[in-house]
Protein backbone atom coordinates (compact mmCIF):
# COMPACT_ATOMS: atom_id res chain seq x y z
CA UNK A 1 0.00 0.00 0.00
CA UNK A 2 1.25 3.79 -1.01
CA UNK A 3 1.77 6.13 1.23
CA UNK A 4 -1.00 9.04 1.86
CA UNK A 5 -0.07 12.39 0.84
CA UNK A 6 0.27 14.33 4.05
CA UNK A 7 2.92 11.01 5.15
CA UNK A 8 4.93 11.71 1.33
CA UNK A 9 4.76 15.94 2.63
CA UNK A 10 5.90 15.02 5.71
CA UNK A 11 8.81 12.73 4.30
CA UNK A 12 10.01 15.24 1.99
CA UNK A 13 9.85 18.24 5.02
CA UNK A 14 11.97 15.65 7.29
CA UNK A 15 14.66 15.83 4.54
CA UNK A 16 14.94 19.71 4.72
CA UNK A 17 18.47 20.08 6.58
CA UNK A 18 18.65 22.16 9.99
CA UNK A 19 20.05 25.70 8.39
CA UNK A 20 17.75 25.81 5.08
CA UNK A 21 14.18 26.71 4.24
CA UNK A 22 11.85 25.24 1.33
CA UNK A 23 8.55 27.27 0.08
CA UNK A 24 4.98 25.25 0.68
CA UNK A 25 4.90 25.44 -2.90
CA UNK A 26 8.82 23.59 -3.43
CA UNK A 27 8.00 20.76 -1.42
CA UNK A 28 4.42 20.60 -3.02
CA UNK A 29 6.30 20.11 -6.04
CA UNK A 30 8.78 17.42 -4.64
CA UNK A 31 5.73 15.52 -3.76
CA UNK A 32 4.50 15.73 -7.14
CA UNK A 33 1.98 18.54 -7.44
CA UNK A 34 2.98 22.37 -7.23
CA UNK A 35 -0.52 22.96 -7.21
CA UNK A 36 -1.11 21.20 -3.38
CA UNK A 37 1.01 24.29 -2.03
CA UNK A 38 -2.32 24.71 0.17
CA UNK A 39 -2.32 20.78 1.55
CA UNK A 40 1.40 20.95 2.36
CA UNK A 41 -0.15 24.23 4.59
CA UNK A 42 -2.89 21.56 5.79
CA UNK A 43 -0.35 18.83 6.61
CA UNK A 44 1.80 20.70 9.04
CA UNK A 45 -1.27 21.92 10.46
CA UNK A 46 -2.03 18.75 11.41
CA UNK A 47 1.38 17.35 12.63
CA UNK A 48 1.24 15.16 15.69
CA UNK A 49 2.61 16.38 18.90
CA UNK A 50 6.25 15.16 19.32
CA UNK A 51 6.56 13.67 16.03
CA UNK A 52 9.92 16.04 14.79
CA UNK A 53 8.74 16.56 11.89
CA UNK A 54 10.78 19.99 11.36
CA UNK A 55 7.76 21.83 10.24
CA UNK A 56 9.47 25.44 10.68
CA UNK A 57 11.59 24.91 7.99
CA UNK A 58 8.58 25.52 5.73
CA UNK A 59 7.67 29.16 4.71
CA UNK A 60 5.76 31.13 1.72
CA UNK A 61 7.82 31.71 -1.26
CA UNK A 62 9.19 35.29 -0.10
CA UNK A 63 10.29 33.61 2.91
CA UNK A 64 7.32 34.94 5.23
CA UNK A 65 7.06 32.54 8.55
CA UNK A 66 3.88 31.08 9.75
CA UNK A 67 1.04 33.89 10.50
CA UNK A 68 3.80 36.56 9.73
CA UNK A 69 6.45 37.42 12.25
CA UNK A 70 4.41 39.09 14.71
CA UNK A 71 1.91 36.20 15.46
CA UNK A 72 3.07 33.75 18.07
CA UNK A 73 3.49 30.99 15.74
CA UNK A 74 5.64 33.40 13.52
CA UNK A 75 7.98 34.24 16.11
CA UNK A 76 8.22 30.58 17.36
CA UNK A 77 9.40 29.56 13.86
CA UNK A 78 11.53 32.41 14.08
CA UNK A 79 12.93 31.81 16.68
CA UNK A 80 13.97 28.10 15.96
CA UNK A 81 14.84 28.78 12.27
CA UNK A 82 17.79 31.63 13.77
CA UNK A 83 18.77 28.39 15.92
CA UNK A 84 19.67 26.61 13.36
CA UNK A 85 21.79 29.77 11.66
CA UNK A 86 18.91 30.74 8.82
CA UNK A 87 19.20 34.44 8.11
CA UNK A 88 16.62 37.32 7.48
CA UNK A 89 15.94 40.12 5.64
CA UNK A 90 13.26 42.40 6.54
CA UNK A 91 11.53 39.81 8.62
CA UNK A 92 11.67 37.25 6.00
CA UNK A 93 13.94 34.15 5.34
CA UNK A 94 16.57 35.07 3.38
CA UNK A 95 15.55 32.71 0.15
CA UNK A 96 18.22 33.63 -1.85
CA UNK A 97 20.86 32.44 0.64
CA UNK A 98 19.09 29.48 2.87
CA UNK A 99 16.15 27.96 0.37
CA UNK A 100 16.84 24.54 0.00
CA UNK A 101 18.51 23.27 -3.05
CA UNK A 102 16.58 19.78 -3.80
CA UNK A 103 14.46 19.58 -6.96
CA UNK A 104 12.80 16.49 -7.46
CA UNK A 105 11.95 13.71 -5.34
Amino acid sequence: MGKNTFEIIYDIVCQIPGGKAASYGQVAELAGNRRLARVVGYALHAIPPGSGIPWHRVVKKDGEVFGGAESPGGRHQIELLKGEGVGFKDGHVDMEKYQWEKRRF
